[in-house]
């Protein structure tokens, strides 16, 4: 679709090198959930079958579901820039294991970069395999839209994005979900090329007066988020959107859920927001 005017000629890439991090656990084993009620699931970390773009987001008995590889560097510095350089839509490479040579992608960002690949791929994955990220993305400005930060994006894939500019000049983008601030919650407050925002609201299976209509989000779904700025941060501001992508699924833990990656912010007059039900990673060839 795109059209859209960028500066992605005069973008730098930087290959990244991070590996698949163990699942990690304490001792103590249990975590509670919104409603009081003790559990202990998968959740963050290692390699995650059975889950990619398109994909519902919640229903699993998983918590903090991050779907694919988990991918960070041991070293914390080179981890902060593997966080903050790495942009949906990255291509990544698997270095070493019985998986090197595939290729997947980064589909956003959480404690980990994560990174999605075919299945039969990923099965083949362990922890501790190495991976490179071509990260580029960050520094992508829409030449015609001033007003709307990009960010966690990589330029190619705008061409495969529901988004375009409209004769009137506002930015149009295709969502296949309307968030309302209520929903935002841990993530708050934090930068927003770092990890992403968790979305309660959708506790599937659980008490109806913690739903805010979110239970039908999928892997991958472009959203919106109402009234948030997060083009230098996270947080609440009225008359101001967020579009991101949803890289993390189900989640038990009161004030979190599944997850966009921030991909653009602006004032809401900047936009055209459309809804798009195909609005997904998946059936955008990415």
């Amino acid at each position: 679709m795109s059209g859209v005017r960028t500066n992605r000629d005069r973008l730098v890439a930087q290959i990244l090198a991070g590996e698949v991090w163990p699942a990690l656990a304490d001792r103590h084993g249990f975590r509670v959930d919104a409603d009081g009620t003790p559990f202990l699931l998968p959740g963050m970390g290692g390699v995650t079958l059975g889950a990619h773009p398109g994909d519902p987001a919640t229903g699993y008995a998983s918590d903090h579901l991050e779907p694919g590889l988990s991918v960070r560097a041991a070293d914390p510095g080179a981890n902060m820039a593997l966080q903050f350089l790495s942009c949906v839509g990255n291509l990544v490479t698997v270095r070493s294991g019985p998986a090197a040579g595939a290729v997947g992608r980064v589909t956003g960002q959480h404690a980990y970069v994560l990174v999605d690949l075919p299945e039969d791929r990923l099965a083949l994955v362990s922890s501790g395999d190495r991976v490179s990220v071509a990260a580029t993305g960050q520094g992508l400005k829409l030449l015609d839209h001033p007003a709307v930060v990009a960010k966690n994006l990589d330029p190619a894939l705008l061409d495969a994005l529901p988004i375009a500019t409209r004769a009137d000049g506002r930015l149009e983008v295709g969502v296949a979900a309307r968030v309302p601030a209520a929903a935002v919650g841990a993530g708050a407050g934090m930068v927003s090329e770092f990890a992403n925002t968790d979305l309660m609201g959708a506790y599937a299976g659980q008490a109806e007066d913690l739903s805010l209509g979110l239970e039908s989000l999928r892997l991958g779904d472009l959203v919106v988020l109402e009234d948030q700025d997060h083009r230098f941060g996270r947080g609440f501001r009225r008359g101001y959107l967020t579009v991101g992508v949803i890289s993390t699924g189900h989640c038990r833990l009161f004030g979190h859920g599944p997850g966009p990656s921030t991909i653009l912010s602006g004032p809401a007059e900047a936009f055209a927001i459309v809804d798009d039900a195909d609005a997904n990673l998946s059936r955008l060839g990415v």
